[in-house]
């Protein structure tokens, strides 16, 4: 297992998000919160040796959470440039590993990211979630991968890595994405609050 506290936490948070509109994404509602925060407060509880997140025009203050923040200055050459970004974070730390996390997954557990931890025996680790079909980030990469992360292009992002590397099975309405208004609306239905 490498241990969270040798574990630099990436949030990607630069999406374009082009099939959302023109309002920003990560601070649409969700539940009475901005949807990028519950990601965000859910992994409180997880001592990760630093958390970075990976931003560009976001209203969000993710500093006021414990986050350092890194603006990708290129969003549209794809989630690559974020990655990079990323990786040269988690080399200027030191970090053993990098778990990366996207801000618009806002289900995501705590528990899954330790089972994530779990696994990560080597140098060269790449640990991804699956919904039994489909391997996604959250994904741990361990140092020896930040030379092939480094290399990625467009929106390739570590995909190849992540096909390649050990899944473990969640649910699948941990691994919910938000990509349109409509997912969002979707998911507001499932989860609203019942009434009392």
């Amino acid at each position: 297992m490498i241990a969270p506290e040798r574990t630099l936490l990436a949030l990607l948070a630069a999406g374009r998000s082009q099939r959302f509109g023109d309002t920003d994404k990560l601070a649409a509602d969700f539940l009475g919160r901005p949807l990028a925060l519950h990601v965000v407060t859910t992994l409180e509880s997880v001592p990760f040796m630093r958390r970075v997140a990976i931003v560009s025009g976001t209203s969000l203050d993710f500093t006021a959470h414990g986050y350092g923040v890194i603006d990708n200055p290129a969003p549209e050459r794809g989630l690559s440039g974020s990655v990079r970004l990323a990786v040269e974070a988690a080399r200027q730390a030191g970090a053993a590993a990098m778990l990366i996390a996207l801000a618009d997954m806002p289900r995501v557990t705590a528990a899954h990211i330790f089972r994530l931890l779990e696994p990560a025996d080597a140098a060269h680790a790449v640990v991804a979630s699956s919904d039994g079909v489909r391997p996604c980030p959250p994904a741990l990469f361990a140092a020896g991968q930040f030379g092939a992360l480094a290399h990625a292009e467009g929106d390739e992002g570590g995909r190849a890595l992540i096909r390649a590397g050990f899944h473990v099975v969640t649910s699948p309405d941990e691994l919910i994405d938000i990509d349109t208004p409509e997912d969002l609306a979707a998911l507001r239905a499932r989860f609203r609050p019942r009434a009392g």
